[in-house]
């Protein structure tokens, strides 16, 4: 790594400590600077480069955000304790490391300025092939259920499977992909070493086993409430599409589900009971956003991948055993009675068939059980 790319990074991280996630303002200053020469500019090293960044595009909006970013300039890391993180297992992936998935440069100014990241997976491949699932916090026995089901197919289908690390439907998604040995990712809205939520340490842990935690806030920073909807940009951008199962109307799930669509990402929802109002904001995306109605894990990864063999036209039943009649042996078998009996030639007739084909079809019927000789003539044998 050269001088200037440690610079660079030296000065992301920094910056990450004096704006918040997805500062839109910081974002347009970054298209055009340095973060080097953005970050001499807030601290005061580089007055004539202060100059110079408010005179550019958004310059009246980054005059006021200079002085809400040097009110913050004590909040900026040791190198001790930037250390200490590292050493704990934590790393740092920049724009333009091989690990960053280019993806989240979809999000144009709102792109993180860096992403914290604890797990032994690359990023960037474990993000290639994955589908966000994301729902409500208070779940139903149904919802829990029905991610666990959904996460664990996706991840046999060989997807990623990227959540919020929340309680309720992220947590059953993280599990359900772990539970098929599948890769999971959890975006977190407050740093990964607090941690949050506290109760879900030990799926933090199996999660880093089987995937990895990023952020793009610092370690030992507490989420904060706007925080979680600006996380969800990242859970939108990183996937190539996003399922939401069970979404009250005012859900952050329904959030998630509004990036997605703005990216281009496909969106899907899983419907519900309609009296349930944990569903009623999934019922609303299929309603009036087109959201694609999904049942099982076969129609997301159909739905991400067309083509991939999953079926044909619209989904039958299991297979029963009148599947493998021919059409006219069909039209034979609808005119034999399951009460009473029937003769051949009448059958013939209400079938539409000459006498010697039903009685050749009435063979077969019978050699296969679907009917038997009576005294009235032929009777349809009732099949469990």
């Amino acid at each position: 790594m050269t001088g200037a790319q440690e610079s660079e990074r030296r000065a992301r991280v920094s910056l990450s400590f004096l704006a918040t996630p997805g500062d839109l303002v910081l974002g347009a200053a970054l298209r055009y600077n340095p973060p080097a020469e953005v970050l001499a500019a807030v601290v005061g090293t580089d007055s004539q480069g202060q100059l110079a960044l408010i005179r550019q595009p958004e310059g009246r909006a980054l005059a006021a955000s200079i002085g809400r970013w040097q009110a913050r300039l004590g909040l900026l890391p040791t190198v001790s304790r930037l250390a200490a993180w590292q050493d704990s297992g934590l790393r740092l992936v920049c724009p333009g490391d091989l690990e960053w998935p280019s993806q989240l440069d979809d999000l144009g100014d709102a792109r993180p300025l860096l992403l914290w990241v604890r797990g032994s997976v690359d990023l960037r491949l474990a993000c290639v092939n994955s589908v966000s699932i994301v729902g409500a916090r208070a779940a139903t026995a149904y919802g829990s259920h029905v991610a666990v089901d959904i996460a664990a197919g996706v991840a046999q289908g060989g997807f990623t499977v990227i959540s919020g690390g929340a309680y309720g439907i992220d947590a059953c998604a993280h599990r359900g992909s772990i539970a098929s040995d599948g890769l999971t990712v959890a975006v977190l809205a407050g740093g990964l070493s607090f941690g949050y939520p506290r109760g879900h340490a030990e799926l933090f842990e199996r999660i880093t086993g089987h995937g990895a935690l990023i952020s793009e806030c610092p370690p030992d920073q507490a989420p904060t409430r706007p925080g979680f909807l600006v996380r969800n940009r990242l859970i939108g951008a990183l996937s190539r599409g996003t399922v939401v199962i069970e979404a009250a109307l005012r859900s952050g799930a329904l959030n998630t589900a509004r990036h997605a669509r703005e990216l281009c990402r496909p969106v899907m929802a899983l419907p519900g009971p309609v009296t349930s109002m944990q569903s009623a904001g999934c019922h609303e995306l299929i309603r009036e956003y087109g959201a694609m109605c999904v049942t099982c894990a076969g129609d997301v990864i159909e739905h991400l991948s067309p083509g991939a063999g999953m079926r044909n036209g619209p989904r039958g039943g299991p297979p029963v055993p009148r599947d493998s009649l021919d059409a006219a042996t069909t039209a034979v078998l609808e005119q034999v009675p399951t009460r009473g009996g029937r003769g051949p030639a009448s059958i013939a007739v209400l079938a539409g068939v000459d006498l010697d084909t039903a009685v050749r079809c009435l063979g077969q019927l019978a050699s296969d059980g679907f009917v038997r000789r009576c005294e009235q003539g032929w009777r349809a044998v009732r099949r469990e």
